[in-house]
């Protein structure tokens, strides 16, 4: 059981590494349709694009933060504590305060730096743009990730859907969704329900939107078992 938790955790510190960049990009050359479709939105209800810059969604790399990642699976919780600084050297600008409020091992440490600095899986499928709700208070954008710029051992993410929801009253955005839309092979997993929420307060002075929480949800089969995953990952003390 010791070992199998150990396979779970590290299981999903791999899972939240892939997913951790999961953010709309811009960088398309073409505009289809279905994004013509989504821009005519944007200028009916008077909204600032910004939301549909990917710079404006990432975690910012100027400001100083702190980071508290809990990870229950299997019946165990695993509680990190991080803060970044981008005035310190690059390799050193996470630092891992505590793992379960000890201090953290090297190992630990370089496992969670290597994660923060992969690179973003970002890139949007121009033709599976739609508007997929809207009402008096809300519209929600979907789009799913381009399939060819999906590494390998990150494919699972191509048949995930992507949505933002906006705020018609504030007129901004308040969640960037992911979501499976068939069970998903992840590691030795297979996963019928997977799904991260990101919730995000705006910085009116940075034009740029700052996250606040991501959660991850996952049911998936491991070793004939069915585990239920959650991973909160909380962000505060933003500073300049």
């Amino acid at each position: 059981m010791m070992k199998d938790n150990m396979l779970l955790f590290r299981t999903f510190k791999r899972i939240i590494g892939l997913c951790a960049f999961l953010i709309l990009s811009a960088s398309a050359t073409q505009v289809s349709a279905q994004r013509s479709l989504v821009t005519a939105a944007v200028i009916k209800y008077g909204l600032d694009g910004s939301f549909l810059d990917p710079v404006n969604l990432r975690t910012p790399t100027d400001r100083a933060f702190a980071l508290k990642e809990s990870t229950i699976t299997a019946g165990k919780t695993k509680v990190l504590e991080a803060r970044f600084d981008p005035s310190s050297a690059s390799r050193e600008q996470w630092k891992v305060v505590a793992v379960d409020g000890k201090a953290p091992s090297l190992y630990e440490t370089n496992i969670f730096r290597n994660i923060r600095e992969k690179a973003p899986v970002d890139k949007p499928d121009e033709r599976t743009y739609r508007i997929d709700g809207e009402t008096a208070d809300q519209l929600v954008i979907s789009y799913k990730l381009d399939a060819a710029s999906i590494p390998m051992d990150a494919l699972f993410l191509k048949d995930c859907r992507v949505l933002l929801t906006v705020d018609l009253r504030t007129k901004q955005l308040v969640t960037l969704r992911l979501v499976n839309e068939k069970p998903v092979k992840i590691g030795p997993l297979t996963a019928g329900k997977f799904s991260i929420l990101t919730t995000f307060t705006y910085d009116s002075t940075g034009r740029r939107y700052l996250p606040l929480k991501d959660l991850l949800n996952m049911e998936a089969a491991f070793l004939g078992k069915t585990v239920t995953t959650s991973v909160e990952t909380v962000y505060s003390d933003y500073s300049k």
